[in-house]
């Protein structure tokens, strides 16, 4: 039996450099002749059509969508060597449906919004997730989150630094750009501020904002109804792809599939990636190895929490752009109080500045710890530092606090370091790796590994359960 492909034949020295989409398109069809089984070849290329050879983008024609999707998955890679070869020099592939010859399907490089069909949707479906340019894009994104709005401190002036960077000059200087923080850090606020300066700075870009929720529901739902061509259209034809909560992906296989595909399709043609997640990439667990290296090729930068200089910062610009009038201590009692995100403390603020707009009179500190009382509770609750839960631990168990750090393993010793590993996961904002390194330099894989033999054990041993909802207790006291 004939194999399916054979050793790629090299192109005669005395063959003319083929100038003309016809050349090239014949080079290429003599080519695949003598590397393809001949039933293979007749199948998903004798049917395809040279359109236009413009610069370095070849424009093919294809029966219908099916085949542009299958081509572009299977054999993508060898007919773009194909064509460079007997170009001599890169060639791009284009394929465009035989129905109408100038709307692309499977495109290396994005068209214009005119050709570009959108699935229809309902209604409660249009909106942040719409591939759209001009005012209809502009409707996707929240107008008051913009660079300008955005306080920048030590905790964010990388991540800041970065996302004006990719607004820019999208495509080319960070690209994908992974952002990573807590909650309520200012993730979506710079995803939103990108999309409204590319959309300034650019009017004809065309770009995607969703959630990977979103993503992941509309995938189903073209699978179900046949759309997945249309699927792929939208969010692989678009200048800027920008993604929020990507840890979303986590354990799903088909989904994670999917996603590396639009993503190498917009990378290799040099359009905007733009993520956004609650954790390093390597830490979302379930992750397929080949989608951390790739949403670590660009630039990764994180959100902490912010100082309390930058939250006083924050504070008094909200301050000025509300026009009310805040006692200096009482802003100073939620920068100080308020610690663990910025959309807390803004919550907070508002709160605080409507009490003073409905009762008429200035807020006196016992009314912000009245108005507060659940917030500030969750925020002693989440003020507590690795070294404290050691150290409560440590006491519980009557071992050293020195053997939180140390490579001993008895179980006497081994336990109650996974139980505080355990807690810290629970009672800090601190990733795998600074929790891993507060107990002597262990990696991330160690504190997941622990966190998940701590959740089996109480699910079987009720004295485990006991003990480690005792110690969660103590800690909030």
């Amino acid at each position: 039996m004939n194999k399916l492909i054979k050793a790629s034949p090299h192109v005669p020295q005395h063959q003319p450099i083929a100038e003309t989409a016809e050349q090239v398109w014949t080079a290429v069809q003599s080519q695949l002749k003598g590397m393809l089984r001949p039933d293979h070849y007749a199948l998903w290329f004798e049917g395809l059509r040279p359109l236009a050879l413009e610069g370095d983008l070849l424009k093919l024609r294809v029966r219908d969508e099916f085949s542009a999707i299958w081509l572009t998955n299977n054999y993508l890679d060898l007919l773009r060597s194909s064509a460079s070869r007997v170009a001599v020099k890169p060639i791009r592939i284009e394929f465009l449906v035989q129905e109408s010859a100038a709307e692309p399907v499977q495109a290396a490089e994005p068209q214009s919004e005119a050709d570009v069909e959108e699935t229809p949707e309902p209604t409660e479906r249009r909106g942040r997730n719409t591939g759209a340019t001009g005012r209809d894009a502009e409707a996707l994104f929240n107008q008051n989150s913009t660079f300008s709005s955005f306080v920048v401190g030590n905790n964010s002036q990388m991540a800041h630094s970065a996302s004006l960077a990719v607004a820019q000059n999208p495509g080319r200087a960070f690209n994908p750009l992974f952002l990573f923080g807590g909650v309520g850090l200012g993730k979506t606020h710079l995803l939103n501020a990108i999309g409204n300066e590319i959309l300034q700075k650019k009017r004809g870009y065309k770009i995607v904002y969703t959630s990977c929720e979103r993503f992941t529901n509309e995938f189903i739902d073209a699978l179900q109804n046949n759309h997945l061509a249309k699927f792929r259209r939208r969010y692989r034809q678009v200048d800027a792809l920008l993604v929020d909560d990507i840890q979303f992906l986590a354990g799903k296989e088909r989904i994670q599939e999917e996603f590396f595909h639009t993503f190498n399709t917009l990378h290799e043609a040099r359009k905007q990636i733009v993520l956004s997640c609650d954790r390093p990439a390597s830490e979302i667990p379930g992750l397929e190895q080949r989608l951390i290296s790739r949403f670590e090729w660009g630039m990764t930068a994180d959100l902490q929490a912010p100082d309390v200089e930058t939250r006083m910062a924050i504070l008094r610009k909200k301050v000025a752009a509300m026009k009310i009038r805040l006692e200096p201590k009482i802003l100073q009692f939620l920068a100080d109080n308020i610690r663990s995100n910025v959309r807390r403390l803004e919550g907070a603020f508002l709160r605080v500045a409507s009490f003073s707009q409905l009762t008429g009179r200035p807020v006196q500190p016992e009314d912000v710890e009245s108005l507060l009382r659940e917030i500030l509770e969750e925020e002693r609750r989440r003020n507590l530092s690795i070294e404290e839960i050691q150290r409560r631990v440590a006491e519980h168990y009557d071992i050293r606090l020195a053997d939180m750090k140390s490579k001993r393993r008895p179980e006497s010793i081994a336990f109650p370091r996974q139980v505080a590993m355990f807690l810290s996961r629970q009672h800090t904002e601190s990733s795998l790796s600074e929790i891993g390194d507060a107990f002597g330099g262990r990696d991330h894989g160690t504190v997941m590994h622990a966190c998940r033999a701590v959740k089996n054990r109480m699910e079987v041993d009720a004295q485990v359960r006991q003990t480690v909802n005792y110690l969660d207790k103590m800690l909030l006291r």
